[in-house]
Formats: structure tokens, sequence, C-alpha cells
């Protein structure tokens, strides 16, 4: 007998989360105070804070709710991956953000650095990806339940 059937090729996509994420009861401004400070715990620094609310404002004349970007710096572990892997600068600083959520919570959300890494592909650096995932997750860990 002759398989007549046509030949389907089939593609699996598998949706990864590539945020740790929380949601805080509590004012934005608060939020963001006690998410950097309980980075500076884990031995981060903030690099940049970007306030998408106010430039959306100034630069595309439109409204958006509270929006904080923290680019979130470890500078030993930073230097750690450098060295496995120069160009992993164009990844770095980590982001965590903190948003206004529709359920008057604030949200806070970190990258997860174990999925970032991924695209690179390089096993040297699951230790490191797994040290700051761990750090993220003790920060989100500090925050006030909603």
């Amino acid at each position: 007998m002759v398989d007549t059937m046509p030949k389907v090729a089939c593609t699996v996509l598998y949706y990864m989360s590539y945020t740790l994420n929380k949601h805080v009861r509590g004012t934005f401004d608060d939020v963001v105070e006690q998410t950097t400070a309980a980075l500076s715990d884990e031995g981060f620094g903030v690099l940049c804070d970007i306030d998408v609310q106010q430039t959306f404002k100034q630069k595309l004349d439109e409204e958006f709710r509270r929006y904080q970007i923290l680019g979130a710096c470890n500078p030993q572990l930073a230097q750690q991956a450098l060295d496995v892997e120069l160009q992993l600068g164009t990844l770095l600083p980590c982001n965590v953000i903190v948003y206004e959520s529709e359920d008057d919570t604030v949200g806070v959300s970190a990258v997860d650095p174990a999925v970032l890494l991924s695209v690179v592909d390089n096993p040297e650096l699951d230790p490191i990806a797994t040290d700051v995932r761990n750090r993220f997750t003790r920060v989100l860990d500090e925050l006030p339940q909603a």
C-alpha cells in the first residue's frame, strides 16, 4: 500500500518567560525606591534610570502610564561575564522595570538572566546567570506582596 497522504512539516514553539515578576501594593515612587534599595543590597547599582512616561511625553507628545527602566549592574559579576564573553556588553546592564498596573498595584519585573544569556550559548556563563537570577529573585522577594 502506498502512502498518499501529504507530508506536513510542523514546528513546535515553546514560550519561555523572559522576566521575573511581582506585583506590589504601594505608591509608585516608594516601590522604585524599595526596588533600588533591594538591588543595592544584592550588590547592584543603577547605571541608568529611564522615565518612559516623561520620554514619551517629551518626544512623542503621548501619554503613557508611569514606567521606569532601571539599568542594574553588579560590577563584579559583569566583569566575570565580560572576561568570558567580551561582546556580552551588548546585553548589559540588566533591566529591571517598575510600572503602574491596571489593578492599582505596581508591577516590578526583572529580565531573567538565564533566558537572556541563553542567546549567547556559552555554558561558562551559566553559573553567572544563575547567580544573577538568584539575586533578582531575592530583590523581588524583598518587596511587599500586593
